[in-house]
């Protein structure tokens, strides 16, 4: 069944839609329209209008976020030493376990040295401790401290390999290294920076989503964003991650999205202004918004009846797009909306339409 809502018209749609009475004439007896006719015969009034049509739609949130690098750190030496051998330039792009920085080895491997040679003697008084417990010529705290030793000694020859390996600085993974922070034969302590490394092959977007929009966004959705480097470019990535907790300060939830970032435009750091669909129908009643007249809370626009007159109509709407708005209720599917000469017109007014050329840029 066909239902048609028609709410209290007020304002201006009431002056629309009695101006002609008030002047005490009829809708053909219009100043204008008979001015249009010379002394004779009837007028239309020329106007482009188009067919309400079914179409996907999407509201769209405008949002600000942040973009990150897929994986940033800030290489650090592990160990104290003097700097040997920097291996990389500035801005350099490296593969995983290249060599960043190299350290003087020179007294971690005499220490090496130095306990390998008390661990041979260790396993060596071991070995005789050993035999000589199964013969059983001496005790058996003799014996545990000999095997004691032998396994402090294994622990200091791991130990002393270890401090030669941390003598070289190689990249945990592949990426651009940034500003280079030491020099050759600088002296450096533990937890000294040397630079950055940063992954740029994919960056992030992170962004704090309002609480009231967290029911319409879920993993693999799409979102759009520019930045103002490139203000005429838009950057799509997909959603990957959701908190699972709101920040019970501000009500917003953390959403990341991955996006692949091949050219490296993209930098950590830069602010995106993104576009996120938030609710999408796959079937919407859409019309042009130049058709709306709006008068308070009412929205009315001018149907072409079959006779191919101006009828004025209420009409509830749904989502605001870019020119473009949805249509609840007051309007069926294939009925022609007047797009140009709203202002013109008046209900009833006998039309004239334009060529399908003329409507042509309001069915894009």
């Amino acid at each position: 069944m066909k239902r048609i809502v028609q709410p209290l018209i007020s304002g201006t749609a009431l002056a629309l839609a009695t101006g002609w009475m008030a002047l005490g004439c009829k809708p053909s007896e219009a100043p204008g329209t008979a001015a249009a006719k010379g002394g004779g015969g009837g007028m239309s009034f020329q106007v482009v209008a188009i067919e309400a049509r079914r179409q996907p739609v999407a509201e769209v949130v405008s949002l600000v976020g942040t973009v990150t690098a897929n994986e940033s750190v800030e290489i650090k030496s592990e160990t104290d030493g003097v700097v040997q051998t920097i291996g990389f330039s500035e801005g350099q792009s490296v593969e995983a376990g290249a060599l960043l920085v190299a350290l003087d080895q020179t007294k971690f491997q005499t220490s090496l040295q130095e306990s390998e040679a008390s661990l041979e003697l260790s396993r060596a008084n071991f070995d005789r401790a050993q035999q000589m417990f199964r013969d059983k010529l001496i005790a058996q705290q003799e014996f545990d401290q000999a095997a004691a030793t032998f396994r402090v000694n294994q622990s200091a020859v791991e130990l002393r390999r270890r401090l030669l390996k941390d003598a070289r600085i190689v990249a945990p993974f592949a990426g651009t290294t940034g500003a280079r922070q030491i020099s050759p034969g600088q002296v450096i302590s533990r937890n000294t920076p040397l630079t950055t490394l940063v992954d740029l092959s994919v960056m992030k977007v992170e962004l704090n989503l309002p609480e009231r929009f967290l029911g319409q966004v879920r993993t693999g959705q799409k979102v759009e964003f520019r930045v103002d480097a490139y203000p005429q470019d838009r950057f799509s990535g997909e959603v990957y991650f959701i908190s699972p907790q709101l920040d019970p300060g501000t009500r917003t939830a953390l959403v990341k999205a991955r996006v692949a970032n091949p050219e490296a435009r993209l930098r950590g750091g830069m602010l995106a202004q993104l576009d996120l669909s938030v609710r999408l129908r796959e079937s919407a009643l859409v019309i042009p918004e130049p058709s709306i007249i709006a008068s308070g809370d009412t929205n009315l626009i001018f149907v072409v009846s079959p006779q191919n007159q101006a009828v004025m109509r209420p009409v509830r709407l749904g989502l605001r797009l870019a020119g473009k708005a949805e249509v609840l209720s007051g309007l069926e599917p294939g009925e022609k909306v007047v797009v140009e000469g709203v202002k013109k017109i008046f209900p009833g007014a006998p039309l004239k339409l334009s060529g399908p050329e003329s409507a042509a840029p309001y069915l894009q």
